[in-house]
């Protein structure tokens, strides 16, 4: 019966539903983390009678003629980018980015990553770096001595050195942006890379048109909404008990059939 295998193509699209809710319920407290949603579309149909066709000799058609799909498929996970709310930790090394854009980061391997998780901290040579000790582009050093590290929204680094009165600009911190965020690859660690999909990375200063502003002294929660997820959670779990029948009502069926005398 075609109902079986309809109806687990159901149960693994649902199954595969309930772990991308899963994965975005586990990064609830993930800074910078963005929420996906997976996506489905119907398979290929059985032309049982073709739409269309002749049905007499005086020329009528068949209008809607028999068509049987044969279940669903996954489509994309989709990466939703909309903005997470902004929480106010203290740390003067941790960077908020309100509105579009990316922190670039310079990996081990000399490829640029992309992350708007900006936990940052300083190494040992005074080098803004990641959680993982990854250089945050392009690259700024904060002097010895330095008493108090301020950071605008324009991404202007200044360092309060002693022995001196006024503070001094250190560097200027960049933002990525692209024309499909959602098509940047995730590599895990809050970092994504440049994708055909996602289209080349283009950089700018923030605050200028196009990109986000930056907010020193924040973090971007995710973008995760947990009454959101335990809904669609919920759903994924009826429409897979759904399935789940049918393919018990298919079983009865057919042991009907076979018992036939």
């Amino acid at each position: 019966m075609r109902s079986l295998m309809t109806a687990a193509t159901g149960m693994q699209a649902q199954q595969l539903n309930v772990e991308v809710i899963s994965n975005n319920l586990a990064n609830m407290n993930t800074t910078g983390f963005k929420r996906q949603r997976a996506e489905f579309q119907d398979l290929l149909y059985q032309n049982v009678q073709q739409m269309g066709i002749s049905s007499s000799d005086s020329g009528t058609i068949v209008p809607t003629g028999i068509q049987v799909g044969l279940g669903v498929q996954t489509a994309s996970i989709y990466r939703i980018t909309e903005q997470g709310s902004l929480a106010n930790t203290g740390n003067p090394f941790d960077l908020a980015i309100n509105g579009d854009g990316y922190f670039r980061i310079q990996m081990p391997d000399g490829n640029d990553a992309y992350t708007r998780a900006g936990s940052f901290a300083v190494s040992p040579e005074g080098e803004i770096v990641t959680a993982d000790g990854y250089t945050v582009a392009p690259g700024i050093v904060i002097p010895e001595g330095a008493r108090s590290v301020a950071i605008n929204e324009q991404g202007q680094v200044q360092a309060l050195i002693d022995g001196q009165t006024d503070p001094q600009t250190v560097g200027q911190l960049e933002l990525s942006t692209f024309n499909n965020d959602a098509g940047l690859e995730a590599i895990g660690n809050n970092l994504f890379l440049e994708s055909a999909a996602s289209g080349a990375a283009a950089t700018g200063t923030p605050s200028s048109p196009g990109y986000g502003y930056v907010m020193q002294g924040f973090v971007e929660a995710s973008n995760v909404n947990a009454v959101t997820e335990i809904t669609s959670l919920i759903q994924a779990q009826r429409a897979y008990e759904m399935n789940a029948r049918v393919i018990t009502a298919s079983d009865e069926m057919m042991s009907a059939t076979s018992n036939l005398r």
